[in-house]
């Protein structure tokens, strides 16, 4: 059975706790790995790496910072077919999906290819008689950055490129379920040229989480998962003074006004709920139909969600496999549990017939109508390939039902009226608004991240808002010619 090992010093070793964890495919069942799993000796060696590379990283010129960056991304580039395939195998997505995972991760390390810009300060010339100030940001040390299980590729990629380009030395703790990508792109960063102990890698659970949010050394946090997970991180990480900013769960919502183009919502409903198996934190799962196109609408999602081959991710199919059989079950019973409290189950999953091994992880597209506020299909993040249709009678009140829910992640608003999308941009309380596009993930120069309960502490992923949470500022003030008057004064400094 191959292991799957921690990354320090830019290499890999099997640890010493002796927990290890097992990696299936989702597509077959079959156990193909097992992952170590760090205790408290563990975690602190990958930390302590990371800290005594940081002096001589952050001392690193700009130049030959982003040289290193640069062929990182050019290696990328090359050979990011590679990592689809890692991910498609432990994770379950189609290939394509995968693909397209590490694509928009590409855009963060391109991104961060332009830091000596991002990173300027400002200089004031004379701002007291022959007294210059300018500031500069710094990096602030060791980052942890704890990645979900949904995007092993992508979500990391939001956070490090920035630090590392910023100056920062980086510990990941990639998600147990699919550890593999984690290590391909530290041999990358091994390749591109990064010096031994700035990138490194921490398999784990718990106690290696608990350690990242603890020690000493590591100075922030960034986080991506459940908002449960997400609210312990940002107190703990918090509490032991660090900066932290944690990205828990979402309910996104679609609104679907009377004049849109139903063919076209149709589409992105199913795209954008039934992709990587409903698996994405940018998922449609809510459909808000607002006056009297509910039924069409529904018949449309019906027809393209029945035709969806659902099978093994290397084989062509459109949606993959759930990541575990325990989160396959999870999600068959929110449909169980659907139906006794009243929702009309137009199309259900767990009849699928998947085009892969018999012991899959497999549940096909589910489409529930007339869903309620108070059902538990609603109410709850289900992470998973299920489509849930609310009715509401006007705009209005499809904006308070939105703005009502805790969460406040990703929406999408579906219309021909550029006035009805304009005061919806406006008036909707969530952290990224999409008018006639299902998932708005921002371009890497925007910033990625919610509000309410989809979001704890106050800066976003990647943007220049990444930017300024992987440094912190300094302002010098400076004077080289004394001042003509000497003598003592201890009043106040003034500037004249």
């Amino acid at each position: 059975m191959t292991r799957v090992g921690h990354w320090a010093g830019n290499k890999t070793f099997p640890g010493t706790s002796g927990r290890t964890a097992q990696v299936t495919n989702p597509a077959t069942g079959a156990v193909t790995r097992e992952v170590a799993l760090a205790d408290v000796a563990d975690s602190r060696l990958v930390i302590e790496a990371a800290a005594d590379a940081f002096p001589a990283w952050r001392d690193t010129s700009l130049a030959r910072r982003v040289a290193v960056v640069f062929r990182f991304r050019e290696l990328l580039n090359q050979r990011k077919n590679e990592l689809a395939e890692i991910i498609t195998s432990e994770h379950g997505k189609v290939l394509s999906d995968a693909l397209g995972e590490v694509t928009r991760g590409q855009e963060v390390v391109e991104f961060a290819c332009g830091i000596p810009h991002l990173l300027k300060g400002g200089f004031s010339e004379n701002a007291s008689t022959e007294v210059d100030v300018h500031s500069v940001r710094q990096p602030l040390g060791v980052v942890g950055i704890i990645a979900p299980f949904n995007f092993p590729a992508m979500v990391p990629m939001w956070f490090f490129p920035v630090a590392i380009a910023a100056g920062n030395t980086v510990v990941l703790k990639p998600s147990e379920k699919d550890p593999s990508a984690a290590l391909w792109l530290a041999e990358l960063w091994a390749e591109a040229g990064l010096p031994p102990g700035v990138f490194n890698v921490l398999q784990g659970d718990k106690t290696a989480v608990d350690e990242l949010l603890s020690h000493r050394s590591v100075k922030a946090v960034s986080f991506v998962g459940s908002t449960p997970i997400a609210q312990y991180v940002y107190a703990t990480g918090t509490a032991n003074g660090k900066r932290v900013q944690a990205l828990g769960g979402a309910k996104n919502h679609a609104v679907v006004l009377p004049d849109a183009d139903l063919d076209q919502a149709a589409d992105a409903m199913v795209n954008a709920g039934f992709g990587s198996a409903g698996e994405r934190c940018m998922a449609i799962s809510a459909v808000v139909a607002v006056g009297d196109v509910a039924d069409e609408l529904v018949a449309k999602i019906a027809e393209r969600a029945r035709n969806i081959r659902t099978g093994d991710g290397t084989q062509g199919c459109d949606m993959g496999p759930l990541v575990t059989a325990a989160h396959r079950d999870r999600v068959a019973s929110y449909i169980d549990r659907a139906e006794q409290d009243g929702a009309s189950l137009v199309v259900d999953g767990r009849e699928v017939r998947a085009e892969g091994g018999r012991d899959g992880f497999w549940l096909g597209p589910t489409l529930l109508d007339h869903v309620t506020t108070g059902m538990s299909c609603y109410t709850d993040e289900i992470f998973g390939p299920v489509l849930s249709v609310l009715r509401a009678e006007s705009y209005d009140d499809a904006l308070e039902l939105i703005n009502s829910n805790p969460y406040g992640n990703g929406t999408a608003i579906f219309t021909n009226d550029g006035g009805a999308a304009r005061r919806f941009q406006n008036e909707v309380e969530v952290g990224m608004v999409g008018i006639n596009v299902p998932i708005p993930v921002p371009m890497a120069y925007y910033s990625f991240g919610g509000w309410k309960s989809s979001l704890f502490g106050d800066t976003h992923a990647h943007g220049t808002e990444g930017v300024h949470f992987f440094t912190r500022g300094k302002v010098v003030t400076t004077r080289w010619r004394a001042p003509s008057q000497g003598g003592l004064n201890l009043g106040f400094p003034q500037s004249v």
